[in-house]
């Protein structure tokens, strides 16, 4: 896998980043981050005021550390070694500009069958239901790839029209060429996938690979707003 300027794991394929929509992403991510609240149930939803983007995945495959390594803020979203522990859809401002969500994981909680299911519904009507919502990026543990679980998420947003893109994380945890090899399979089984985007985000949240280019793609959701609402970047007076 060759280097690039964004770490040694940049996706293989991935077509190259405008240094125009690097400069845009890091900018975006350099503005003040807040969290905003966290709801248990879509009748606590914040009201609309930016683009949002979502986070979804297994739980303790790294959502909050993705969060964290984006904003440069290493507590801004809560980490934990237990998995599942997560129960609220948290909503993070980004300067005003974007709000990102956070949601809990799915695929392994030590909690009652039926607050499971709880918590998937809810989610599940979030991600068809938020009008705002510009894209929701699913992660998967680039070590173990798509499962049973990922792949009924994957049918969901397929089978509602949600775009999704998918990021690999934990890559440095594997060797260069498992790395390649998790990138390619993964690429291939979402090449029908109707709802998905074509571009595969292979990252690490520990050495930061990936992530200006992962930036770059979330902040050009950011740029077109909420509705009429115009979103201000460096080159138009923001």
């Amino acid at each position: 896998m060759s280097a690039s300027s964004d770490g040694p794991a940049a996706s293989p394929t991935a077509p190259p980043v405008a240094p125009a929509a690097l400069e845009f992403g890091r900018w975006l991510f350099q503005q003040e981050c807040r969290f905003l609240l966290g709801a248990l149930d879509l009748d606590h939803l914040p009201t609309p005021a930016a683009a949002e983007v979502a986070f979804a995945g297994r739980s303790n495959v790294g959502k909050s550390s993705l969060v964290n390594a984006l904003t440069g803020r290493k507590t801004l979203a809560r980490t934990s070694n237990t998995p599942g522990r997560t129960r609220e859809l948290n909503f993070f401002d980004l300067g005003g500009r974007l709000v990102m969500v956070d949601l809990p994981g799915y695929g392994y909680a030590r909690v009652a069958k039926h607050v499971v299911a709880a918590w998937t519904e809810t989610i599940h009507l979030f991600l068809v239901g938020r009008v705002p919502l510009r894209r929701v990026f699913v992660l998967i543990d680039a070590r173990h790839g798509l499962k049973d679980n990922d792949l009924k998420t994957l049918d969901l947003l397929d089978r509602s029209a949600v775009s999704y893109q998918v990021v690999l994380t934990k890559a440095d945890k594997l060797a260069a060429s498992a790395r390649d090899t998790a990138y390619g399979a993964t690429a291939e089984r979402l090449r029908k996938r109707p709802a998905a985007h074509p571009h595969v985000h292979l990252t690490s949240s520990a050495k930061g690979w990936g992530i200006a280019a992962l930036r770059a793609d979330i902040a050009a959701l950011a740029r077109g707003g909420i509705g009429t609402k115009g979103i201000a970047s460096p080159d138009n007076g923001g």
